[in-house]
This record gives structure tokens, sequence and C-alpha cells, in this order.
């Protein structure tokens, strides 16, 4: 199970990467996919859709369960993952890369210091 060293976590099993200039791209982790199984749908809000910190910005969907992904952070959502539309399943093979969410332009750049780092996260799923 892949859990890389440059990125901040949530509880919720969700990866954070801070783009540096002012944007972070999110998505869900190793972990998270491997629990879920066979994605086979994907539903995240529209660009330019207005979040605060722990809103539901989208679900995950499986062959055995359906999950709800939730902003680790505040802001603007800049971007969506267009792709899952078509192929869900890049996030099971590639989650941390071709499989990332959204994008949020933040607007509290301080919350990513309440975001867990990789040895808090690898406590929760030890």
């Amino acid at each position: 199970m892949e859990t890389p060293e440059d990125l901040k976590y949530t509880r919720e099993h969700e990866w954070v990467q801070d783009n540096g200039d002012g944007t972070a791209t999110i998505g869900i982790t190793d972990f998270a996919q491997g629990e879920l199984g066979d994605i086979v749908f994907v539903e995240l809000e529209e660009e330019g859709f207005e979040v605060e910190k722990d809103d539901v910005i989208g679900t995950v969907e499986a062959v055995k369960t359906v999950s709800e992904l939730y902003a680790p952070l505040s802001g603007e959502i800049s971007e969506i993952n267009e792709s899952l539309e078509e192929e869900p399943e890049v996030v099971n093979s590639d989650p941390y890369g071709g499989g990332w969410m959204i994008k949020i332009k933040m607007s509290d750049e301080s919350e990513l210091e309440d975001l867990l780092s990789v040895d808090e996260y690898k406590e929760i799923i030890a």
C-alpha cells in the first residue's frame, strides 16, 4: 500500500497536496480505494462551488458501497478531474496521480496545518 511522504492526509482517508500557488489537489488514498473495491462512478461538485471544511463535495461509488468525499479545506473548487466520468477505475489504479478528484482554491491556507502527516495517517490505518 502506497502512502506518499510529501502529502497531507485526513481521517476520512483523503490526501491533500499543497500546490504552492494557493490551490490544493485532493483525492482518496490507496488505503481508501482498496477498502472500497472496484470504483464504478465518481460524482463531484461543480467548478466554482464554494465549500467549507468538512462539507460533502462528492461521492465515490464502488461495487459494494458508496462513500462521501469531504472537503479537507475551505475554498472554491477550481477544477474537477473530468476524466473520472469516463474512467472512474483510474482511482483504483492510480489514486495519487491520474485518480485525483478536485482542486480547491484555498480561502484559509492555515487549515493545511490541521491535516495529518504521513506518520499520523499511517498510525490510523495500521
